[in-house]
């Protein structure tokens, strides 16, 4: 018996918008498919992103749509779903955030059937550790911003990325009001691609009043060879972003030495499978990662990095997601998988041990109710 595919949108309102130099969010912008066979669904989540991958929604489900026949007929098990992945690795490339979405629903699917968790059907070791996640703040005057902070550091955060505008008028009083309310606080700034070119940055890093530990995608260009100048006049590490989408661009950022952390996630690298291999990638050439999260990610891709940081053990520089409900107005699954208390994740509270795939059993009331079908 072969499995079905189903497509469709995700719209979940935010509890508060998001926002940065790139982009501008209210609410999820996401796809969902669906991969059932014998009574089981399997599903798989994916956040196209038109200024990171070139990905839009409607790309996404032309992708699926013309992949959607052979994905239901051809494929059965990890060997054809490799098969498939060197057969149409060209166009799974331009399609990273469809993809995943598709894998993730074929493996919780076939690990469901044959009653094991993802980790014990893909031969990794089993979930054993708590996850550590930076707070990560959006653009805001001090009125979005200083509530917000304050929440992060009553739970108990000691990590942030904070997303900036370029004026230290607006920027810096964030890190001083910070530095104000905790002492030996870890802050990256992102830039999500402000500036023109390096000398603009490194004027802007002159000026800060605290040392930060990154300064994430900095550049409009995304040329290698500029961040890495960026790295070599600030000493800042340069965190690589939109800059850093696929495998082959590993041995590329090596050759600059400790210039740059990868922010590796799910979605945007085309899965699980594809992650697993930019980690082995990783860790032979000793590139530090930060498993990080598209903003309005549900528990399902949240459950999907949680394999690939608890894989990189010493080179896990932090996490960025696990926002569940504190972002969203709902999740899809009744209990969501997500940080509490200092910015931990337990899988173990969250995750239904007596399931199987990833564990996290759907509420089909809120599929309905946040799922927005494609005819």
């Amino acid at each position: 018996m072969r499995q079905s595919l189903t497509f469709a949108k995700l719209e979940i309102p935010f509890k508060v918008s998001f926002n940065h130099h790139s982009a501008k969010r209210a609410a999820t912008q996401a796809v969902i498919v669906c991969a059932e066979r014998g009574g089981h669904k399997g599903f798989g989540e994916g956040c196209p992103r038109e200024y990171v991958t070139k990905e839009s929604m409607q790309s996404a489900e032309i992708f699926f749509r013309k992949l959607q026949h052979e994905l239901q007929t051809e494929l059965d098990d990890l060997p054809s779903l490799y098969a498939f992945r060197q057969k149409h690795a060209g166009l799974i490339r331009t399609n990273h955030a469809a993809w995943c979405a598709i894998e993730m629903a074929l493996l919780d699917l076939w690990a469901q059937l044959a009653g094991k968790s993802i980790e014990a059907f893909l031969g990794l070791p089993a979930l054993t550790t708590s996850f550590h996640y930076t707070g990560v703040i959006g653009q805001g005057n001090a009125a979005y911003f200083e509530p917000i902070a304050s929440r992060h550091l009553d739970l108990g955060f000691t990590e942030f990325k904070l997303k900036i505008s370029g004026d230290p008028a607006i920027d810096f009083p964030k890190l001083q009001y910070l530095m104000q309310q905790q002492e030996g606080l870890r802050i990256r700034l992102d830039a999500n691609n402000l500036w023109k070119s390096p000398k603009e940055v490194v004027a802007y890093c002159a000026l800060l009043p605290m040392e930060v530990q990154g300064l994430e995608e900095p550049l409009q260009s995304k040329r290698i060879e500029d961040l890495s100048l960026v790295h070599q006049k600030t000493g800042i590490p340069v965190v690589l972003d939109e800059s850093f989408c696929a495998f082959d661009q590993l041995a590329g950022i090596a050759e600059h030495g400790n210039s740059f952390i990868i922010n590796l996630r799910v979605s945007k690298v085309g899965g699980l499978l594809n992650g697993l291999e930019v980690v082995k990638k990783a860790k032979s050439l000793g590139i530090r990662v930060i498993v990080g999260a598209q903003v309005g990610e549900t528990s399902l891709l949240t459950r999907a990095a949680l394999p690939l940081a608890q894989a990189l053990e010493g080179q896990l520089v932090a996490m960025e997601g696990g926002y569940g409900t504190l972002l969203l107005e709902s999740d899809l699954v009744e209990k969501p998988l997500m940080f509490g208390l200092n910015g931990l994740l337990h899988p173990h509270e969250a995750l239904q041990t007596d399931a199987f795939g990833w564990q996290l059993p759907l509420s089909e009331e809120l599929l309905e109710r946040y799922v927005r079908h494609v005819p």
